[in-house]
C-alpha cells in the first residue's frame, strides 16, 4: 500500500497492523498514520487461518504492504488463550507486539466515534490504536516456570469449583427423599477422584516450585506470615509473572481488581467501591487466606476489626480490606526480601513518600456502590496499569 500523499514519511511516520483474533482465524489490517500532518490511510482487512501457515501469510502480507525504511508494529487483544499461538510467532521472529485489555480497545473506538463493531473494523480500530496511542509497552511472553505455574494454580481453582458443585450435589442426596444409590456411588466416587487430582496437582506445584531454589526461597520466606498459604503465593505470582510489570502497589490494586473507585455527581456524596476489574484469578485466590488471617494473624485482624467497626453490618469489606492487605504484603516482601515481622506495627512506621496511611484506600469502601472502568487515570495523569 502507498502513503497518502499529503504524508511526511518522516519521524512522526507510524504503521501498525491491527488483528482481531477468533478460534479458527484472525482478520488483519494495515494502517498508516502521520502525526504531524493527521493523515491516515489503511488497507482493506484480510482473513487468515489462526494457524502457523496463517501466521506466515499474514507476516509476509504485512510485510509487502508496509513501507519498508519504516518499523512495523502488531496489536492485538488477548481473547482468552487465542491470541497466544500468534503472539507468541511474532515474538520469535523479532516483531514488536502490543497486546491491550478488550476494555481499553472499545474505549479507544468509542473515543474515536466508531460504532459499528465487526471483525474488519475492529482489526482497522486497533491498528489505529497502535499507530496513536502513546502508552504502550511491547509484550514478550512470560517465564517458563510462571506460565507453567500459572496453569497448575488455576487447575487447581477449577478442581476446586467442580468438588464444590459435586459435595452440594451430595448435600442434596442426603436430604432427598429416595435417593437412587447409584447415583451416590458415582457422586462418592468423582470426589474421590477429584481429590486424588488435587493431591497430585499439588505434588506436581511444588516439584516445579523446588526445580527454581530462588523462586522456592521467596515464597518460603513469605509463607511464614499466617493465614498465607504457599499455593496463595504462588497463584499471585504466577498471574503478575513475578511482578515483572507491576512497578508500586497501586498497579498492583488495580490488576487485580481490589482498587478502590468513587463515583460522585452534583451534590451526591462520593460513594467508594472496589472496581472488580482486574485479575478474577488473584481475588479468589485471596479470599480463604483472608478469612484465615482475621482469625490467627494480629495486624491483619486488627485491620479486619478497625474497618467492621466502621461498617458494623457489611462483614464483607473487612474481610475485602484483608485481602487488599495479603496481596500488598506478598508483593511487599517479594520485592525487599525481609523476612515477615508480625511484631511490626504499620502505624508506628515512620512515614515515607509513597507509604499509605493506617486509614488506607479499604476505609473508603461503602456499600451500595457501583464500579466504573478501572482504567481511569491517576492524579498524575498517568494509567494505573
Amino acid at each position: 500500500m502507498k502513503p497518502n500523499s499529503q504524508m511526511t514519511l518522516g519521524d512522526f511516520f507510524r504503521q501498525c497492523v491491527g488483528i482481531d483474533i477468533s478460534k479458527k482465524k484472525f482478520t488483519a489490517c494495515l494502517y498508516m498514520y502521520d502525526r504531524a500532518s493527521d493523515v491516515g490511510c489503511y488497507t482493506k482487512s484480510i482473513d487468515f487461518a489462526n494457524t502457523k501457515s496463517g501466521f506466515n501469510q499474514m507476516v509476509k502480507w504485512s510485510r509487502k504492504e508496509a513501507v519498508k525504511e519504516y518499523p512495523l508494529t502488531y496489536l492485538m487483544e488477548p481473547t482468552g488463550i487465542y491470541y497466544e499461538p500468534l503472539a507468541y510467532h511474532l515474538h520469535k521472529i523479532g516483531q514488536t507486539v502490543y497486546v491491550v485489555l478488550p476494555n481499553k480497545a472499545r474505549k479507544f473506538c468509542e473515543a474515536e466515534g466508531i460504532k459499528t463493531k465487526t471483525d474488519a473494523v475492529d482489526a482497522r480500530c486497533l491498528a489505529l490504536m497502535g499507530c496513536v496511542s502513546r502508552k504502550l509497552s511491547p509484550w514478550s511472553p512470560p517465564s517458563t516456570i510462571y506460565h507453567e505455574l500459572r496453569q497448575m494454580t488455576r487447575f487447581h481453582a477449577d478442581l476446586c469449583k467442580v468438588r464444590t458443585s459435586v459435595s452440594n450435589r451430595m448435600e442434596a442426596l442426603d436430604h432427598m427423599h429416595g435417593p437412587d444409590k447409584s447415583v451416590i456411588r458415582h457422586c462418592q466416587k468423582l470426589l474421590e477422584e477429584i481429590d486424588k487430582l488435587m493431591e497430585k496437582n499439588g505434588q506436581a506445584l511444588l516439584q516445579k516450585l523446588s526445580e527454581n531454589k530462588e523462586l522456592e526461597e521467596r515464597v518460603k520466606r513469605i509463607a511464614t506470615a499466617k493465614g498465607i498459604s504457599v499455593q496463595t503465593i504462588l497463584c499471585v505470582v504466577a498471574e503478575t509473572n513475578g511482578f515483572h510489570l507491576i512497578r508500586n502497589r497501586k498497579q498492583l490494586t488495580s490488576y487485580s481488581g481490589l482498587d478502590v473507585i468513587a463515583k460522585q455527581s452534583g451534590n451526591e456524596d462520593p460513594k467508594h467501591r472496589i472496581s472488580k476489574k482486574g485479575n478474577v484469578h488473584i481475588r479468589a485466590a485471596l479470599y480463604m487466606p483472608a478469612l484465615v488471617a482475621i482469625r490467627y494473624n494480629r495486624q491483619l485482624k486488627t485491620t479486619y476489626d478497625r474497618i467492621c467497626q466502621k461498617h458494623p453490618k457489611e462483614k464483607m469489606i473487612g474481610i475485602t480490606a484483608v485481602m487488599r492487605r495479603i496481596l500488598l504484603l506478598i508483593y511487599t516482601l517479594w520485592k525487599n526480601g525481609e523476612e515477615y515481622d508480625e511484631t511490626r506495627d504499620m502505624i508506628h512506621m515512620p512515614r515515607k513518600k509513597g507509604l499509605e496511611p493506617e486509614n488506607g484506600q479499604e476505609d473508603l469502601v461503602g456499600i451500595d456502590r457501583e464500579p466504573i472502568d478501572w482504567n481511569a487515570v491517576g492524579d498524575n495523569g498517568e494509567p494505573p496499569f
